[in-house]
């Protein structure tokens, strides 16, 4: 249960459209170096000014107490996947829901992770179809990676349009499933977008021996979902960070984020890689940080399916290391729901056949203040430095995102450290029927989430509208971090 609190100090501003201007009143103002007592004044949608006491505002102006809150920026998910169609279902939660569930947990813009299309598509199909998903739907700012399915002349040619025409500055391979790339179609990837000043990301697993360890295991009549994780072991993730990581030097330095981060040894060559100056980032998931293998003993394992898969115990404390000393830089989710009820039931007898995801995307926030900040592991300024400023450094969003500067978007979220809330599925506002986290406790919550001057979650309600999101059109990457 969320205890209510009261925000406005005049009533009459509560509810309702969005004010010209909205005061914030004496909340400990954190950004990603430091904290400070302040107040923060909103004037049409952006930040106007950030000061330890604001009389000057105009006589409209909606006042919130924000007294014994940290205020913060709002986070940035760079990994979701919404409305995605993985071949044999079709995600639980379009961009209405997902982006709702993304407001209530404190996050107000995401980087969706754009699904296949069909066979041979350019690059721009894919934006098309999802441009049309999100326009009328998505209550918070939105963007999209660009998704690599196959390398030839073309689709190298286009990509300079996609970074300067469309704003998709960050780019998508894989490793495995259906539309993998081989060695040099990577080479040739990242060399192009690393000339066009675009960030390529990989979902990094040795696709080999998993589809041999897989039918070995299929063979052998191992089904359970148990088998899902032995099929996909550490090793098939860490051998291809690796990889990349060589073919991003072999191409130039081309500048490479690894998704999804898992496992410990994975972290070292992306550690590695940076001590010889490679420009290299990483990103892990609360799912990595607070589950392990042992949930794949459980009646309801289904729901637990995930690729990369959830690891042993000990690998959780190697990321959470990573987080303290700064070799990841960022926290996202890779929300990608099925219900369990019916959808995750494809597995049951064949682990294979369950598609891959878990929901996500409105714990993010609420967990990595609890497990990080409230737990003393980083500190205030870090958790904004890896759930909002680092995604808005990297994903081309930064300064009008990630930041509590005057200009940039009045993207804000207020926590309370002191509110406890035992994260049950009844709480969230996502589509599907299941919170991975469930019965877990939470010391901090998000009790407002505030978006371009709007307030679109409050108290764990949702007060947001269909259609208000932004496309953003992201801005080059270029190599200054």
């Amino acid at each position: 249960m969320i205890s209510q609190r009261s925000f406005f100090l005049n009533s009459n501003k509560s509810t309702g459209g969005t004010p010209s201007a909205i005061l914030i009143r004496q909340g400990v103002v954190v950004d990603h170096q430091d904290e400070k007592k302040a107040d923060i004044l909103i004037v049409d949608g952006q930040i106007a000014e950030v000061a330890p006491s604001i009389s000057n505002y105009p006589t409209d102006t909606q006042i919130i107490d924000a007294s014994g809150l940290y205020v913060m920026p709002g986070g940035i998910d760079v990994h979701t996947h919404f409305n995605i169609d993985v071949g044999i279902a079709r995600s639980s939660d379009d961009f209405y829901t997902g982006t709702r569930a993304a407001a209530c947990g404190g996050t107000t813009t995401v980087v969706d992770h754009m699904g296949f299309g069909p066979k041979g598509c350019n690059l721009h199909h894919q934006l098309a179809v999802y441009k049309e998903y999100a326009k009328e739907t998505a209550v918070i700012d939105y963007g999209f990676h660009g998704v690599i399915q196959h390398i030839d002349d073309e689709i190298l040619s286009e990509m300079a349009s996609m970074v300067e025409v469309e704003g998709i500055s960050s780019f998508k391979l894989y490793l495995t499933y259906g539309y993998k790339l081989d060695d040099e179609s990577v080479l040739r990837a990242l060399a192009q977008l690393n000339k066009v000043h675009a960030l390529t990301t990989v979902h990094p697993e040795n696709d080999a021996a998993i589809a041999l360890r897989r039918s070995q295991l299929l063979e052998e009549g191992k089904t359970a979902p148990r088998y899902h994780a032995q099929s996909r072991p550490l090793e098939c993730e860490a051998e291809a960070i690796a990889r990349m990581i060589n073919l991003a030097k072999l191409a130039g330095d081309a500048p490479l984020y690894i998704v999804h981060l898992s496992n410990g040894l994975g972290l070292d060559y992306v550690r590695l890689a940076r001590q010889n100056q490679q420009p290299v980032w990483a990103e892990t998931c609360p799912q990595y940080l607070l589950l392990d293998e042992r949930c794949y003993e459980r009646e309801d394992a289904l729901k637990y399916i995930l690729s990369p898969p959830l690891r042993p115990v000990e690998e959780r404390e190697k990321l959470w290391q990573g987080l303290v000393d700064g070799s990841i830089d960022t926290v996202a989710t890779d929300h990608c729901s099925f219900t369990y009820s019916e959808q995750k039931q494809r597995g049951k007898d064949n682990f294979s056949a369950c598609p891959n995801g878990m929901p996500g995307v409105e714990n993010r926030m609420p967990l990595l203040f609890s497990e990080g900040v409230m737990s003393g592991r980083i500190s205030p300024a870090r958790f904004v430095e890896l759930t909002s400023y680092m995604p808005a450094k990297l994903f081309g969003l930064y300064p009008q995102k990630g930041s509590l500067a005057p200009g940039a978007d009045a993207d804000l979220v207020l926590f309370d450290p002191k509110q406890q809330v035992t994260i049950t599925h009844d709480l969230l506002h996502d589509n599907t029927d299941y919170t991975p986290y469930e019965d877990m406790k939470c010391l901090g919550w998000p009790m407002m989430t505030i978006s371009r001057g709007q307030v679109v979650a409050c108290n764990g309600e949702f007060m947001g509208k269909a259609g208000n999101g932004r496309f953003i059109r992201r801005k080059p990457f270029l190599h200054q971090y």
